[in-house]
């Protein structure tokens, strides 16, 4: 019989003690696949960043040395800014033209790379995203690639190497490990290093032959199992650990966790022993009564102390969730309260160029104000009270204009937090025209249609006015000290958008300039910084619209902005 209670309280331990390894595998594994795809989702943008840098195509094309030194330099301070382990450009014969790491004895620049599996999969399909171990450095990561084309053809591909050393510390000070396996089971993210490579399952003889052949993890992969797995238990060395699984953002890949059996079984053993010793007491003389209630007591402490150790554990692991939930927004507000602060910056700047034409306007009605103030008392002296009436009405007419420009000027120049309204195209185009002033006059002519005119439209009414001043200050620069200057403003409506159209008559863009228009610090005048194009299609993007530069076969530029209506 006590032979038998033992066997069933054992039993009892491994399952109790499954079962809780099991939760806490499962825990450890999504937590961890969570911080794999977050880590994974900043990298998978950088191609797509890069593949708009004029330097890309310049340097993949060839023809031009200095193409490919400027983008070695771009590609170097992007690795830096972004920690990637390197970033580099491939011609479409398999060089690298350009690297970030061009300054190292280990520099890609010039090695041949047309026989790894990235670059053949990415000219073919446009992307592919490999991991292996890295035929220059030795050091192994993800490469994601994209393929760069232009005029219907492949120029060559942009390479982002992803390192997950950090990742694989950060994973090895939680207990057990963690592996990423590809789809044949080959570990490929371990915070075990001797496991790197290794399979999880048999792999075929074919299969083998394909991964030399390839040189994806070296020229003599292993072939050992990392562990070896009966179900959910695996069993390395003289450990035994609970495994638990989910798909990793990578293709085909799978995150496994592996958490050591020993504590929850010690602990399932020692819950197991001390209810069997309480059974045991219950079963003897009423003379044992004491001796239980002291049992019972270290039970219970045992209990707490697990219970409390346990509570103890989530609650840390919900504060590193929740302070990284936080630092995640808190970066979230950092970067939207930066674009705005630019956008702000944008305004003051403009408001340098447009207040000598509101000074003008402004001095216009003083000196009118002026002159029917005199004319008011003389008409008082000579006892024609209406004709002083008329002159005040005239006065207070034009401190009402007054009043409108100077408010205009103020809200144009306030710092403020973003708001959509429908602000109608007239209430925008005269705000604009309030604040430019002087210099618009005789000059801009508005030829937007009365029933355009009216339509709402869903915006921000200032940053909307932001976006018409640079585009309206641009169009007057370019026609400044013509014989006959013209900018015209129109507008039309296309289904549920609006678009407006400014033109003017000027010299036009720059054909070396037309690719890098919107692009920051890209600018034709001495002075300029290059941003207001660049801030005025954020904006008008921000509207779920759109800014462009249109192509016209009369002379000028012309500018088209897309904005969908309230």
């Amino acid at each position: 019989m006590l032979a038998a209670a033992v066997a069933i309280g054992s039993r009892w331990a491994r399952d109790t003690a499954a079962v809780a390894t099991d939760r806490e595998a499962a825990a450890f594994a999504r937590s961890h696949a969570e911080l794999l795809d977050s880590e994974l989702q900043r990298f998978r943008l950088l191609p797509l960043v890069l593949a708009e840098y004029p330097d890309v195509p310049a340097a993949l094309a060839g023809g031009d040395p200095g193409a490919a030194r400027r983008l070695d330099a771009t590609l170097e301070l992007l690795a830096a800014r972004t920690d990637a382990a390197v970033l580099y450009a491939i011609d479409a014969r398999g060089r690298a033209v350009a690297a970030s790491n061009w300054r190292l004895p280990t520099s890609f620049v010039g090695q041949d790379y047309a026989f790894r599996r990235y670059f053949t999969q990415a000219m073919a399909r446009g992307r592919s995203e490999l991991f292996a171990l890295g035929s220059v450095s030795g050091r192994p990561g993800l490469y994601l690639a994209r393929r760069i084309d232009r005029g219907g053809r492949a120029l060559g591909i942009i390479v982002v190497k992803v390192d997950f050393t950090r990742l694989e510390r950060e994973w090895a000070r939680a207990p057990g490990a963690t592996v990423v396996t590809d789809a044949d089971g080959v570990i490929l993210i371990t915070s075990v290093a001797r496991w790197r490579f290794h399979p999880t399952r048999d792999l075929s003889p074919a299969r083998i032959a394909a991964l030399r052949a390839s040189r994806q993890f070296g020229v003599a992969p292993p072939t050992d199992l990392a562990f070896g797995a009966q179900g959910r238990e695996v069993i390395v060395g003289r450990r035994r650990y609970r495994l638990a699984g989910t798909p990793a953002a990578l293709e085909g890949g799978r995150l496994l966790h592996l958490q050591p059996l020993a504590p929850a079984l010690a602990a399932a053993r020692t819950r197991a022993l001390l209810w069997g010793a309480g059974l045991l007491l219950l079963a003897l003389l009423g003379a044992a009564a004491l001796l239980r209630a002291g049992v019972q007591r270290r039970v219970h402490a045992v209990l707490e102390e697990e219970v409390s150790r346990r509570t103890a554990e989530l609650r840390d692991a919900n504060a590193r969730l929740v302070i990284e939930s936080e630092e995640r927004a808190a970066a979230d507000r950092r970067f939207r309260a930066a674009r705005e602060e630019l956008a702000q910056a944008n305004r003051l700047g403009s408001l340098g160029q447009i207040t000598a034409g509101v000074a003008h306007e402004i001095n216009q009605p003083l000196a009118a104000i002026r002159t029917f103030a005199e004319n008011g008392g003389t008409l008082l002296d000579r006892g024609a009270p209406e004709g002083a009436r008329e002159n005040l009405g005239r006065i207070v007419a034009l401190t009402e204009r007054i009043g409108a420009i100077t408010g205009e000027l103020r809200a144009f120049a306030r710092k403020r937090t973003p708001s959509r309204g429908a602000p109608t195209l007239a209430e925008a185009i005269e705000g604009t025209l309030l604040l430019i002033g002087e210099r618009a006059r005789h000059v801009v002519e508005d030829r937007v249609p009365v029933g355009v005119r009216t339509l709402p439209v869903d915006a921000d009414r200032i940053r909307l006015e932001q976006i018409l001043v640079n585009l309206l200050q641009n169009a007057l620069d370019a026609v400044a000290g013509m014989d006959a200057p013209r900018v015209t403003i129109d507008a039309e409506r296309e289904g549920g958008r609006v678009t407006v159209r400014i033109a003017d008559n000027g010299t036009g863009v720059d054909a070396s300039l037309a690719d890098t228009l919107f692009t920051p610090f890209a600018s034709a005048k001495p002075e300029g910084l290059g941003l207001g194009l660049a801030i005025a299609r954020d904006i008008a993007r921000e509207f779920g619209g759109e800014l462009d530069l249109a192509h016209t076969s009369d002379a000028g530029a012309a500018f088209v902005l897309t904005l969908r209506l309230a």
